[in-house]
């Protein structure tokens, strides 16, 4: 009988990716272990309308799943590393990090204008702190406005009007093959 590691992840077509790689290295390595995806709902999941800042921050995403970690519910996670909170809970360790992919931010818009022709007072969509604070530096017209859910809805999102542009992850674009979206990447936004 085959060894069963059970992977935890969120159900995030992105979490899914980083889930299914995983299992695929293991799989590769490990060939005589069986591996199960099991797909884990966090708060972050749950509360989309607020800003991330105001209801916790770090840790929103990874909470539930190492509570099943440390449950013996499912044996390896799988983390976006900037979900990641300082300090893990006793008991758990970052046993293994990929090689890390395109680091850079993009900027998708919805008539294709990069960041710097955007109009005054261009409404910008983003989820970081970070990337909010080097906006406002580089341009401090913008309306820059928490937008929360996963890629695809952000995109939605962007497409109904919501916003003149958003900000992601070069990373999450690259992966889930959305790169023809990219108006615009930069190391940093100023």
């Amino acid at each position: 009988m085959k060894k069963l590691f059970k992977i935890g992840t969120r159900a995030s077509k992105l979490a899914l990716w980083q889930a299914n790689w995983v299992q695929s290295q293991l799989n590769k390595f490990f060939p005589e272990a069986e591996t199960q995806i099991v797909k884990i709902t966090t708060t972050g999941d749950k509360i989309l309308d607020r800003p991330l800042a105001l209801v916790g921050g770090k840790g929103l995403f990874v909470k539930e799943i190492e509570k099943a970690l440390l449950e013996k519910e499912i044996d390896i996670a799988v983390h976006s590393m900037k979900d990641m909170p300082g300090t893990l809970p006793k008991g758990l360790i970052i046993g293994a990090v990929p090689e890390r992919e395109n680091p850079y931010d993009v900027i998708v818009s919805r008539q294709n204008i990069k960041l710097s022709d955007l109009p005054l007072k261009a409404k910008i969509g983003t989820s970081s702190l970070r990337r909010s604070s080097q906006l406002q530096h580089f341009r401090p017209d913008l309306d820059i406005s928490s937008i929360r859910g996963n890629l695809e809805t952000r995109i939605k999102k962007l497409n109904a009007g919501e916003f003149d542009a958003i900000i992601l992850a070069a990373a999450g674009i690259k992966r889930l093959g959305m790169e023809d979206l990219i108006t615009e990447a930069r190391r940093s936004m100023y």
